[in-house]
């Protein structure tokens, strides 16, 4: 049995991070703004940084439900958002642009959603 406070917690963290990738991103427009200046490299920086912990923190929440919470959403693909996890933090010199524009363009406002779900139905006690 898991700890559904510690579950709550975990997924508020994660929320938060998620909205502040999306906060960061607002002002970027196309892969290419990351590399063309300081300024859009720090927000590649800070955004991968994120996007680590973001997928640190779903892989022990898989962990600690032993599979059985993650499944529960099947719209995510949970293997690419734990997976960029390991990604990045392991070849983090060599961060695809155009990669985490993609992710920030295409996966982030679902996660999102799913996030603010699962943490209603925790709340609920389901």
């Amino acid at each position: 049995m898991f700890d559904w406070l510690l579950l709550k917690e975990k997924l508020e963290q994660i929320l938060e991070a998620l909205i502040t990738v999306q906060r960061r991103f607002s002002k970027i427009t196309t892969p290419d703004d990351f590399i063309v200046s300081d300024h859009g490299l720090d927000m590649l920086d800070a955004i991968a940084m994120l996007l680590i912990a973001i997928g640190k923190n779903f892989k022990k929440i898989d962990k600690e439900t032993n599979g059985s919470f993650l499944k529960k959403y099947p719209n995510i693909d949970w293997r690419g958002v734990k997976g960029i996890r390991d990604v990045l933090s392991h070849d983090y010199f060599n961060i695809d642009h155009e990669e985490i524009y993609n992710i920030c363009e295409s996966d982030l406002l679902p996660l999102i959603e799913t996030v603010h779900i699962m943490i209603k139905k925790v709340d609920w006690g389901l």
